[in-house]
């Protein structure tokens, strides 16, 4: 006899009824958890301004570009490209890269919540998270890791969408900077 290896099926019933007591928690873990998706996304797009800058080229264009470039990464490597070749002021090309890797940074965490599997007790309380990611060790392979919902994590969570809100006003202000020093060095017609 071959003993399964899947999870116990959840007492559904049981969570239905416990899960109004537990609630309030879970959407404060859901809320937070949107607002990294959209905090997120919504600096993602801003660097199409960034793009139609360096390109020099309408809002349209380089929205199509970004658009065409599957993964973040492809679309931010772009930039970085291109802040290379137009752009002559080293503050100016700092500043931008900072914004960059602090985006990055923020990445990391969007992308854990956006891509693991929520693990909920009998009372329908989310308790942790499991990646998604496979883990290979020196001597096994391990089905992503395991981080508990607790009040650090929370706090953690909290603080990441501070910081993506601190991006966000950092992409509008360096918007104004990098048209101006492209224009200022705009080749003569």
């Amino acid at each position: 006899m071959v003993l399964s290896q899947l999870p116990p099926k959840p007492d559904f019933e049981a969570l239905n009824a416990s899960a109004p007591a537990t609630a309030d928690r879970r959407t404060l873990i859901l809320a937070l958890i949107g607002n990294l998706v959209s905090s997120w996304s919504n600096n993602e797009s801003l660097f199409i301004y960034v793009l139609m800058i360096l390109m020099r080229t309408d809002q349209a264009s380089a929205a199509l570009t970004f658009a065409t470039l599957n993964t973040t990464r492809a679309r931010l490597d772009l930039i970085q490209r291109l802040a290379k070749i137009t752009i002559k002021d080293k503050s100016l090309d700092r500043s931008l890269s900072k914004i960059i890797d602090r985006f990055n940074e923020t990445t990391h965490v969007r992308n854990e919540f956006n891509h693991c599997m929520y693990i909920v007790d009998a009372s329908g309380q989310i308790t942790h998270t499991q990646s998604m990611r496979i883990v290979q060790t020196k001597n096994s392979l391990q089905f992503g890791e395991t981080k508990p919902m607790d009040e650090a994590r929370l706090k953690s969570m909290v603080k990441t969408i501070k910081e993506m809100t601190r991006i966000n006003r950092d992409i509008w202000d360096i918007l104004p900077r990098l048209e101006a020093h492209l224009r200022s060095n705009a080749p003569a017609p």
